[in-house]
Formats: structure tokens, C-alpha cells, sequence
């Protein structure tokens, strides 16, 4: 059990595209990303208000999917601490140097195969004179095109066991539970935890392809406001990109949001406000069979690929699916 919070934040995600360009030209013209770097196969790209130089690693690949996501530790102690740990559980790999952004990592496997790093020492961006902002508390001038993303908010992954998914995050790198979702069979599908205020930097559900490993859900990028989510929703239809569904209002977490496809096949979710939890002792909102069924807040209902697709792909009709209820994800 962890005495003391050992996570800062969620500080990067790494993700595979096999249309490259087509998926750069999405992040940078569409979301309002700015490149940062170049390395190989890879483009580092940031948003206007975050601090760190870099939050998303976009590395052409044959399929898509979550390549890695990053953690940022609370201290240099902390992460020394989460290394050790995390090698005494069996799923620790090792070391890494570090990547454009970030010094060493100490990387490792959730049970269900996603690969994570942890690490402490970060480059902080410096904007050119032309990017300088107005506000002195912001490290760039907000963008004048695309969504107008403010930062990486968080991650939605899958696994064939949300349990023990979600007790490894808060066992070994300390994360809180925040709401579930338990179908009245008793099994857990899907789990909202965070090391932060917010509901979720990372939520664990279960993936209805049998035997499937490592999948992403989404990755959720923040927007100011609700207007701008709209604002969102009229960009990507007018540039041909597949909204899945939203705009919209969760149940869970309270978040406006919109989900579409970028180019290369991954969801993202753009998202604004939600509430905020500060009590100590916040006791785990649950959710049943019979509270999810109604949809989401207003009654949408999600379609069903929001409850079967995820990255890597594979193919639904010849795959061994489970029976999962419709209300499954919130």
C-alpha cells in the first residue's frame, strides 16, 4: 500500500499510426498541436498550454494503438521508490536513457500488456519570441486554428480483467478509484481512477474481444469549454473525419465531450470540465446495470462501436466477443 502520492501526473502517450501524415496534418491543423521534434520514425508534438515540451509521441507504425504512456513521478525519490516496486511485481522491463522530453524512465507492463514508463526529470518548452504569450502564467500563445486543445487529459484502456487492471494501478503506483461500473453478475467492466483531483487519468474497462491484449479505448485532450467542443464538432465534420458520437454529457465524470477517429484509426475524445474530488476519504461511486441504462446524461446512447472498436484493430466477425450489456462504458 502506498503512504504517499508517488504519481504527479500523466505526462505523455505514444501512439502508432500507419497513415503518418495524414495523422500529423489531424494533430497539428485540426487539434491545433505544434510539432516539437523529429527522431526516426517519430513526431513530438505539444499543446499551447501545457509545460512540458512534449505530451504526445506520434511513431508511424503498421497498425494503431497505444505504443506507451508516461508517468511523471513527484520526485526523483519517488521514482526510485516506483522502480523497485514495479520490479518486485515481476512486470518491470528496465531502464531506458530517457526520449525528447524526458530524462531516465523506469519502464513496465500492466497486467494487460500496456507498456508504461515512469520518470522525473522533464524539459520544461521555451517558446520562441513569435510564440511568446500575453499571460505571463502560460508557457505559449494560444493557437489561433484548429480545436484549440489545452492539454492531455487522459487515457481509456482495455483489458480482460478491469480488477486486477485497476488494483495493480493502486498498488503500485498509487492510484485512487473513483467510480465503477459493476453489472449485476458482480463482475466490474470498467473503472475511473486518478492520483489528482480530476475523475480519471486513466480508465480501465473491459475489452469485448476474448483474448485481445494491450488495446486502446481513447485518449481525451481537454478544450476550454463546452462552446468549444461544439466549435470542435463543426472543424472535424467540415474536414471529413468520422465523429463517432457527441457532442454529448457522461454520467460518469460530468465531462462535455465528442468522440472521433483520427486518420490513422485511434479514438480521441475531446472533453471539457467535469467535477473535481478533494475529500480524503471520497467513498467509490458505483454504477449498476439499471443506472446505465438509460444512456448517457439526456439519454444519448453511445452506438456500438464505442463499446467493441479499439486499437489495434481486429476483426469483430471473426473474433471471440464477450457478452457484455449495451451499458457497459459510461
Amino acid at each position: 500500500m502506498i503512504e504517499h502520492q508517488e504519481i504527479a501526473y500523466l505526462g505523455h502517450v505514444e501512439l502508432g499510426t500507419p497513415k503518418i501524415e495524414e495523422s500529423l496534418w489531424f494533430f497539428k491543423e485540426l487539434m491545433g498541436m505544434s510539432e516539437v521534434a523529429r527522431d526516426g520514425d517519430s513526431v513530438y508534438l505539444r499543446v499551447w498550454a501545457e509545460h512540458d515540451l512534449t505530451t504526445l509521441k506520434l511513431t508511424a507504425a503498421p497498425e494503431a494503438g497505444i505504443r506507451h504512456i508516461g508517468w511523471r513521478a513527484m520526485s526523483a525519490d519517488a521514482l526510485e521508490r516506483r522502480a523497485k516496486a514495479l520490479e518486485a511485481t515481476g512486470q518491470g522491463i528496465g531502464w531506458i536513457e530517457g526520449d525528447v522530453g524526458h530524462g531516465p524512465a523506469y519502464q513496465f507492463r500492466m497486467p494487460a500488456g500496456h507498456l508504461m514508463e515512469v520518470y522525473w526529470d522533464r524539459e520544461l518548452y521555451e517558446a520562441d519570441p513569435e510564440l511568446k504569450p500575453y499571460y505571463k502564467n502560460m508557457p505559449q500563445r494560444m493557437p489561433s486554428h484548429g480545436a484549440g486543445i489545452r492539454k492531455l487529459d487522459h487515457l481509456h484502456v482495455l483489458t480482460d480483467d478491469v480488477p486486477a487492471n485497476r488494483g495493480f494501478l493502486a498498488d503500485e503506483l498509487g492510484f485512487k478509484l473513483r467510480e465503477n461500473i459493476v453489472l449485476d453478475d458482480g463482475r466490474e467492466i470498467s473503472s475511473w481512477n486518478s492520483v489528482s483531483p480530476i475523475v480519471h487519468e486513466i480508465a480501465v474497462s473491459l475489452d469485448a474481444v476474448v483474448g485481445a491484449r494491450g488495446r486502446l479505448h481513447h485518449v481525451g485532450w481537454l478544450c476550454d469549454n463546452r462552446e468549444d467542443v461544439l466549435r470542435a464538432a463543426d472543424i472535424m465534420a467540415e474536414n471529413g473525419i468520422f465523429i463517432e458520437t457527441g457532442p454529448g454529457k457522461h454520467k460518469i465524470s460530468h465531462q462535455y465531450f465528442m468522440y472521433v477517429y483520427e486518420p490513422g484509426g485511434n479514438r480521441i475524445e475531446l472533453v471539457t470540465q467535469g467535477y473535481l474530488i478533494f475529500e480524503p476519504d471520497w467513498k467509490t461511486v458505483t454504477w449498476t446495470e439499471a443506472d446505465r441504462r438509460d444512456g448517457q446524461a439526456w439519454g444519448l446512447r453511445m452506438p456500438a462501436s464505442f463499446h467493441a472498436y479499439g486499437t489495434p484493430e481486429v476483426d469483430l466477425e471473426s473474433a471471440e466477443q464477450r457478452e457484455i450489456p449495451i451499458a457497459r462504458l459510461g
